[in-house]
């Protein structure tokens, strides 16, 4: 036997080791002359800046050797940081597909990123990515959370040559935030992804069985003498355009002007300002909205630029739901009853939204990683018109107080990426109609060893006005969050009082909740898979006040990413006993018993680099002691790459609802609860459609033209009606007639986009929608090729609009003078 041999085989482990234990160190060197971004390794600096090679696979096999090799250079001076990175590979195997910006990820495109935590919290990170083909992309990171709407102004550029590609980037001082340390040590991770065979490579290892990113990163040394610039840029915007809507005389056309301006202002080093006045926000993506049957509001998404980008610090304790600034008047519905329920009155004026008049915003963190948010929003007060055609008068109605909008947050980053956060959001409104107040506190915990995690919240909700009352929720959760095992417990509590929905989003409240949860992860390659993990969740769940059992519920669930690249899910949920629901009666002390069931379903995807990708969802459940009442569910997503320049994608979702038991309306005046009226609800079968039809086509890396279709369909055929008693039981009633529905939303939104200067962009929309006012007959309409067809014989509104926002930097400004 060879001893020598096995004895170098055995230091060399134990130096790889050590190695791979030690933090990647990198020191950079400031200069004098910045380099030219132009994608080219031609500048005197990039002759003499040190090289970064020794990068690492983190996926799909972590500490494997990359099957290409990378460099990166860094340098800096007094206004920016400078990259050079070279990714060798060859020419026909670099992806170069241009997609829009900060949607790079998992497209079809090699990419580079170099991130930084400027504050060493492992916390809070900013991000910079530039694909092969010059696609931009960029994030900010906070409790590993990304925020990639946030979007800084920095230049790059890209070049393929024949055996790799390379990336140049300057990223100026002005679009990070950092202390006015004279000598500062940052943590530092540099990320390289290669596309044809969905290898990532990473500086410093980033083990997939810890808990975690940034607290696995490198340390960027040597940055000294860095002076915070002046952060002042102006973000001044034109809008023009008109809407044509239909009406029930005819249509109605509106000519829309407008004009503003964004407004950045670092007021020191660590914390900036932005403002908005006479926002337009027009063109933004239409809502997926549907037709809700429940007793709770939907969520939808928010698109509009000012309240996505760099909210994570808002959005850290979830109080803050940006859609209730601007949301619809709560008196329009009154005004729609008025002119629906009497001839004499016709609607002149009823906006659907809230006219937004400023909004603030101030966000930053000092050198002692102490956070500190402020939010600021201001909605006028929203008034409609209603005209008596008897008396040839006017009415004005106000659907909406003048209403002030605030939230604060306080956080303060510990050692071992633990935190303590306050939180304070409120609304104020002119009339004192509701105000109201939440206030929290929210502590996150974890060992030095990063294995496990304790985290509790307290919060404490105050409404007053017409109405008066108060609420608390309570949480807290401990478990193991790193390895091959995971697993949590945790309880929270919400008071029946309790109410964040003024600012934030609750579904609902007045209940106490028991969960236990384990995982299994395998996230190193074996012989049949790349990744996979076991899962298992179990709920009890109680109603609080009064204190009584409601369900209890199993999740359990698997994943399995095969080396081909194509992934399956498996999903089983069953609420294996029969249980109490509280909710869905909308009156308060009468509940519906719900039978026993149990859902089964797959899904998964194929290989996303193929030209033809899909994905698909299929789904079915079953009651325990219904009869004939199935539910199944289906969703094919398909996504066509006919070139790096044009894709298609199509989205078709269906279910089917055979027995489901819900709310319908309200009969005679109850006698189990004052002051409501008898809650009936149906026995009914529910279908609903939904299609997606998307394109794509990308002129240049910040040229685009997207189009986008979306028809939904719902359609509910009542089979029975009965009278809901407070002991959950029913009592059967007469069929009722002329109470199935046929729900119908349709939308198309087209946008050009121009990124003609870093910082500045031309968008020209067009949005055309099916008529508010449109119903089609439930009793003729009741297919869904019927109802597709019709949606292009009714009258649609239409919007054009063309919007120019130009970036001026008063750093720049003051250049030039």
């Amino acid at each position: 036997m060879n001893y020598k041999y096995i004895l170098k085989l055995f230091i060399v482990f134990l130096f790889t080791n050590h190695v791979c234990a030690q933090q990647k160190q990198y020191d950079i060197s400031a200069i004098n002359m910045a380099p030219k971004i132009d994608g080219k390794a031609d500048d005197a600096i990039w002759k003499t800046a040190t090289k970064i090679t020794d990068f690492q696979n983190s996926f799909p096999n972590f500490g494997g050797v990359p099957l290409y090799k990378s460099e990166v250079q860094i340098a800096y001076d007094n206004t920016a940081f400078y990259v050079l990175a070279k990714m060798y590979a060859p020419n026909n195997l670099i992806r170069r597909q241009l997609t829009q910006r900060d949607n790079i990820f998992f497209k079809d495109c090699d990419n580079f990123t170099i991130s930084f935590d400027t504050y060493l919290d492992k916390q809070n990170a900013f991000s910079f990515t530039v694909t092969a083909a010059g696609v931009q992309g960029d994030a900010r990171f906070s409790n590993q959370e990304s925020d990639y709407s946030w979007d800084a102004v920095w230049m790059s550029a890209a070049k393929i040559e024949a055996d790799y590609w390379m990336t140049e980037m300057k990223i100026p001082l002005s679009a990070i935030r950092f202390s006015s340390k004279k000598e500062q040590t940052w943590g530092l991770q540099l990320k390289r992804f290669v596309r044809h065979n969905n290898e990532t490579n990473t500086w410093s290892p980033e083990d997939p069985n810890k808990n975690g990113e940034i607290n696995q990163w490198g340390l960027l040394q040597g940055i000294k003498n860095i002076q915070p610039p002046l952060r002042l840029s102006f973000l001044p915007y034109l809008s023009g355009g008109f809407r044509n809507s239909p009406t029930n005389n005819g249509s109605k056309t509106e000519t829309l002007t407008s004009g503003g301006m964004d407004v950045k202002w670092g007021i020191n080093e660590s914390f900036t300002v932005d403002m908005t006045l006479v926002p337009d926000f027009a063109q933004v993506q239409s809502d997926n909205v549907i037709l809700n049957l429940t007793p709770f509001e939907v969520r939808f998404d928010d698109f509009r630029p000012f309240f996505t980008e760099g909210t994570e610090l808002f959005n850290k304790s979830g109080l803050f739901y940006s859609r209730r600034i601007g949301a619809a008047p709560q008196g329009v519905g009154q005004v729609l009853n008025i002119a629906a329920n009497d001839a004499n009155y016709e609607i002149k004026k009823n906006p659907g939204i809230s006219r937004l008049i400023n909004a603030t915003k101030l966000s930053g963190r000092n050198k002692k990683n102490l956070g500190i948010g402020v939010f600021n929003a201001v909605t006028a007060q929203m008034e409609a018109v209603l005209h008596n055609k008897q008396l040839n008068t006017d009415s004005v109605i106000v659907t909406a107080p003048l209403t002030n909008y605030n939230v604060i947050v306080i956080d303060k980053a510990l050692k071992n990426r633990s935190s303590i956060t306050f939180t304070n959001t409120n609304a104020l409104r002119a009339d004192n109609s509701r105000n109201a107040n939440v206030s929290a506190l929210d502590l996150n915990f974890f060992d030095k060893k990063n294995n496990f995690n304790l985290s509790s919240t307290l919060r404490y909700s105050s409404v007053w006005g017409n109405q008066n009352y108060d609420g608390y929720t309570s949480a807290v959760r401990l478990g193991k969050v790193s390895g091959k095992w995971q697993y949590n417990y945790s309880v929270a509590i919400e008071s029946d009082e309790y109410d964040a929905n003024d600012v934030g989003f609750l579904l609902n409240n007045n209940s106490v909740e028991h969960n236990w949860r384990a995982s299994l992860n395998y996230n190193q390659p074996t012989k049949k898979y790349l990744r996979h993990n076991y899962n298992i969740n179990i709920g009890n769940t109680y109603f609080y006040k009064p204190y009584k059992w409601q369900e209890f519920s199993i999740n359990a669930g698997t994943f399995f990413l095969f080396k081909n690249f194509w992934d399956i899910r498996t999903e089983f949920v069953t609420r294996p006993i029969a249980y109490k629901d509280y909710f869905e009666s909308r009156t308060p002390g009468i509940e519906l018993n719900r039978f026993s069931w149990a859902y089964v379903g797959i899904e998964g995807s194929t290989d996303s680099r193929k030209k033809l990708f899909s994905s698909f969802n299929i789904g079915g459940a079953e009651s325990a002691k219904v009869k004939d009442d199935p539910f199944y569910t289906y969703f094919i997503h398909l996504r066509y790459r006919f070139n790096p320049k044009l894709q298609t994608t199509v989205e078709i979702k269906r279910e089917f609802d055979k027995g489901q038991w819900g709310f319908s309306y309200r009969d005679n005046v109850s006698t189990i609860v004052p002051g409501f009226n008898d809650p009936i609800i149906a026995f009914r079968s529910l279908k609903t459609n939904t299609l997606i039809a998307s394109g794509i086509y990308n002129f240049t890396p910040r040229m685009n033209a997207t189009i986008r279709m979306r028809h939904n369909w719902t359609y509910v055929t009542n089979r029975s009606f009965h009278k809901l008693l407070a002991n959950g039981t029913w009592n059967n009633i007469a069929f009722q007639p002329n109470r199935n529905r046929n729900f119908n939303v349709f939308n198309i939104d087209m946008f050009y986009t121009w990124d003609f200067n870093w910082g500045s962009r031309l968008t020209f929309g067009w949005k055309n929608a099916l008529g508010s006012n449109v119903s089609l007959n439930p009793y003729v309409y009741n297919k869904y090729s019927q109802n597709l067809s019709n949606m292009f014989n009714n009258p649609h509104s239409n919007e054009v609009t063309l919007k120019i926002v130009y970036y001026l930097d008063y750093l720049n400004l003051k250049k030039r003078k």
